[in-house]
């Protein structure tokens, strides 16, 4: 019976994966399947032959692989590998190219002869790479073909660097990257421009040929692709279709990256479901979507016709379920995001008491507050709250290098304008302008380059808060040290972070934390930022008292929006009110236009803000509710 009903839950399924609930758990998995085929093959004299992967998607693998290497002893003297690609042309030197990333994640690190590693060349003559590609192939077949293949994917379907079109028995070749393949890997070239449009892959014919298949993915980033890889049809579209033709092939997954599978998103289609309060809530705002009716309009018919007679069955009539849906979504909206004083709160979604709270707004760049909560940041202020921002990072390294110079040249020429000597000032700007002239893509900013770019971000939060009604004393620059690499790829969070954020807390004592909860931040510097929050939070609520009536609320805005099922405060704007939010983000001048970087979205921030608020206040009203201008959401963390 529990086989027949797993069959029934993954009927839409069209290959095996196995679903973790974190990264880090699926990552030690993998690493210990490779792990088993290392030893297997020295058990008997023989070689283990890997097909390895690069991008973000595999590095905890390797740094999993490092430890076992270094604290179990695992060897890889009789290890043989074969990379999946790189780019062309490349310089094996280069910080960007396949040989670097793996020298720096894995083979620096463990105990693999040199000869033994394989990475395809990207410095030959383009006349060559034909006779080349063939002997790539030919050398793992000298050594017996692939044990192993693991794989990523990227957001076009790619496996390796097989394109949309790429053939099912396509060997290694030169291949053109798509454009949504270059934009991913801009923030590793310093931009779109400086990304190569070729590359030499592996082909899928030579994938196939692998003795076991693993293509790993994580993140909500790549859900939708991996619904179209296991749930799709087979196409060259989506490359990594192809892989349903395989019985040696195995998804792994993190539960982000499996969210959009069938089971998981709607699972009243697949199986009897276990109906609480949330999923029902959802369930009823996806079949008003279905139906394009208002909740209160939905009928036992609607139900019945989408897969859930269950829910009817078990808590209907359905007119109840659609008021009591109604209901939630109703005392979610809110003009007081601070509590309502002298309200009933046991519908609100905040405390009527205290009626003056300390609230902290959390920003991990210098311009997320307003980006994002904007709205509801003036409101705070407006209605009489303590509000203090905390801006976590200095966001340097998205400014661009001619805006050092001009500020540069503005203190120049300021200084000049009340007879000061200007020779040091000078000499500075010069070096500046020289290395600028020389700097290479994704090069590390000289330090005073680095704190011009600091201070421009910095004068316009200034800016950007004051407009919002702060007083200077409730505007905090953390500087957080995880980020200040001078580059876009930063360190991970150390204590001294955490530390810095409980200093913070402690001093101020809110009863209310807004944490931007963004987490398609193409950099990872917003989950960075909010694990560092979560973290100072939990090690205070050990001791402090304070801590029990703090309320953590999750923002987001600059790069998606949350879910209407998942929304639990919804603060409603006036047509003033996104007026001066826009007004807010404006201050930050170096962000406008085209900001350095901009993910795959290439409107301005302010846009984005303004048309995501105004969609959630559409979504709203076609559930049947009070038509807005728009809508800040937010989201309860729970502890």
């Amino acid at each position: 019976m529990l086989r027949l009903n797993l069959l029934e839950e993954t009927r839409f399924e069209r290959l095996p994966l196995t679903v973790f609930p974190k990264e880090n758990r699926a990552s030690e998995y993998v690493a210990k399947r490779i792990a088993a085929i290392i030893e297997q093959k020295q058990e008997v004299g023989e070689k283990a032959v890997l097909g390895l992967a690069t991008g973000a998607t595999p590095v905890n693998v390797y740094a999993e692989l490092i430890r076992m290497h270094r604290e179990e002893g695992l060897s890889f003297k009789n290890v043989v590998t074969f990379n999946l690609d790189e780019y062309y042309p490349m310089q094996p030197d280069a910080e960007q190219s396949y040989v670097s990333f793996m020298a720096r994640n894995l083979f620096d690190h463990i105990d693999i002869p040199k000869e033994n590693i394989h990475i395809p060349d990207g410095t030959l003559e383009k006349e060559n790479i034909a006779e080349y590609c063939l002997e790539y192939e030919n050398l793992i077949e000298k050594f017996g073909g692939l044990d192993l293949q693991i794989l990523g994917i990227g957001r076009t379907g790619h496996i390796g660097f097989n394109e949309p079109g790429s053939a099912p028995n396509s060997g290694t070749r030169l291949v053109t990257l798509d454009d949504l393949t270059r934009r991913d890997a801009s923030r590793d070239f310093g931009g779109k421009e400086n990304v190569p449009t070729k590359a030499i892959t592996m082909g899928i014919g030579t994938i196939f040929k692998a003795r076991e298949i693993i293509l790993m993915a994580w993140s909500k980033k790549k859900a939708p692709i991996i619904k179209k890889a296991v749930e799709g049809e087979i196409t060259s579209k989506v490359p990594a279709t192809y892989l349903q033709h395989s019985d040696k092939v195995e998804f792994i997954l993190d539960t982000e990256a499996a969210s959009e599978l069938t089971r998981f998103d709607t699972p009243w289609l697949v199986k009897d479901c276990n109906w609480d309060e949330k999923l029902i809530k959802k369930a009823v705002i996806w079949l008003s979507g279905k139906t394009a009716k208002p909740i209160l309009k939905l009928t036992e018919e609607d139900y019945n016709a989408y897969g859930m007679a269950q829910l009817v069955t078990e808590k209907g009539p359905a007119y109840n379920i659609n008021i009591q849906v109604f209901n939630r979504l109703q005392y979610s909206i809110t003009g007081w995001p601070g509590g309502k004083p002298g309200a009933d709160d046991l519908q609100r979604p905040e405390r009527a008491e205290p009626a003056k709270k300390r609230s902290l707004i959390f920003s991990p760049h210098p311009d997320d507050d307003v980006i994002s909560m904007g709205g509801t940041f003036i409101r705070l202020v407006d209605q009489g709250h303590d509000v203090h921002v905390a801006y976590q990072t200095s966001g340097n390294t998205a400014v661009w290098d001619t805006d050092v110079l001009r500020y540069m040249e503005f203190a120049i020429d300021f200084k000049k304008s009340i007879k000061e000597d200007t020779r040091e000032l000078c000499e500075v700007y010069t070096k500046m302008r020289k290395f600028l002239q020389r700097k290479q893509p994704n090069e590390t900013d000289l330090p005073e380059i680095r704190n011009v770019k600091a201070f421009i971000r910095k004068s316009e939060a200034f800016a950007g808060a004051r407009y919002a009604g702060l007083k200077d004393d409730n505007i905090h620059f953390m500087a957080l040290p995880f980020y200040e690499t001078g580059k876009v790829v930063k360190n991970p969070r150390t204590q001294k972070d955490v530390e810095l954020t409980m200093e913070l807390l402690q001093k101020i004592k809110p009863h209310q934390v807004f944490a931007a909860g963004d987490f398609a931040d193409p950099h990872g510097t917003h989950i960075v930022c909010f694990r560092i929050i979560l973290e100072a939070l939990e090690n205070l609520r050990k001791t402090e008292e304070w801590t029990k009536n703090c309320w953590l609320w999750m923002y987001r805005g600059a790069w998606l929006e949350f879910e209407t099922h998942d929304i639990e405060m919804a603060v409603p704007l006036s047509p003033k009110e996104v007026q001066l939010k826009k007004n807010a983000i404006f201050k930050h001048q170096s962000q406008k236009d085209r900001p350095v970087f901009p993910g795959d979205d290439e409107r301005e921030f302010w846009v984005r803000a303004q048309e995501r608020n105004r969609e959630t206040a559409h979504d709203y009203h076609k559930l049947g509710l009070a038509d807005y201008e728009a809508m800040e959401a937010f989201v309860r963390w729970k502890f």
